[in-house]
């Protein structure tokens, strides 16, 4: 697997990973959150090609005091062969480099396999719970964020 940074033309064969994978949220416009992720730490955002096909995805963020590991994907006809291990190296070593001390994910409790992959790579459950607050709603009509990738 040939890993890179994301580049805009990208964008609909990641935004169909992560459907594939079922990332994506009604009240998560994957395309807004492309966008944002495109302005804070941009080579941060990962793909993963096999053959010239996008196959799989990462985003890393580093804010001073943890790592945040989002959007993790790889399509399931490539599972189960190292795929997202190599990718959550790649993104340990970019936090190392920058001195970050501890990386946190979130897993929706339903989601046994990524539960059981982070496991696997050493991860454990914090003793903590974790809360959000919408600040921004996204809209369902995407064609306004799309519109930002024509070239």
């Amino acid at each position: 697997m040939f890993v890179r940074p994301f580049q805009k033309e990208d964008t609909e064969n990641v935004v169909r990973l992560w459907r594939r994978c079922g990332l994506t949220r009604p009240w998560n416009d994957p395309y807004s959150d492309i966008q944002r992720k495109l302005q804070v730490q941009p080579d941060w955002f990962l793909v993963g090609l096999i053959d010239g096909r996008l196959i799989a995805s990462i985003m890393v963020g580093y804010e001073g005091h943890r790592g945040w590991i989002n959007y993790l994907a790889v399509d399931s006809e490539f599972r189960r062969q190292g795929l997202a291990h190599r990718l959550m190296v790649e993104a340990e070593q970019r936090l190392l480099e920058v001195g970050c001390p501890k990386i946190n994910l979130q897993i929706r409790l339903d989601n046994v396999e990524a539960i059981e992959f982070y496991r696997s790579i050493g991860f454990v459950p914090d003793k903590t719970v974790s809360y959000g607050k919408r600040l921004i709603h996204d809209d369902d009509n995407h064609s306004a964020t799309r519109a930002e990738y024509e070239v």
